[in-house]
């Protein structure tokens, strides 16, 4: 059963979920162990997003604190992080539309997060998308 985009990236959240908690916990880890877990099969697409986001974490991270307005990346949680971590991928290195990127973050944040979240999600990744230099 081949995945859709948007199951796709509820897929990649869960595994940016589990990577976050690894590296806090300062757990070892495998990427592809970690999206094999989650995966029945193999997926080119989520094995781009998360390996991009591992790859570039501090250059995100770095750029969605700019825009986190009386937040702390830190105090988020891990769910609210790897929704963020997501789309702000999607926004600055792949070719998924901005707008697709942002709504894709914004349903999966009113999945699982508060309507505060939701509001947060969808302002930094406005200001990413509107403000920062995107690697095509």
């Amino acid at each position: 059963m081949k995945l859709t985009r948007t199951e796709a990236r509820e897929k990649i959240m869960i595994i940016l979920y589990q990577i976050d908690f690894y590296m806090k916990e300062k757990m070892s880890f495998d990427i592809k162990d970690v999206i094999k877990e989650n995966l029945e099969m193999d997926n080119k697409y989520v094995d781009d997003i998360v390996n991009g986001v591992i790859e570039n974490l501090d250059t995100i991270d770095n750029i969605i604190s700019k825009y986190l307005d009386g937040w702390d990346l830190d105090r988020l949680g891990k769910t609210d992080r790897a929704i963020l971590r997501l789309g702000a991928y999607e926004i600055l290195y792949y070719d998924t539309p901005k707008i697709v990127a942002i709504n894709e973050a914004v349903e999966l944040s009113k999945k699982y997060s508060d309507d505060k979240v939701v509001k947060l999600v969808n302002a930094v990744l406005d200001k990413i998308r509107d403000n920062e230099e995107v690697n095509e």
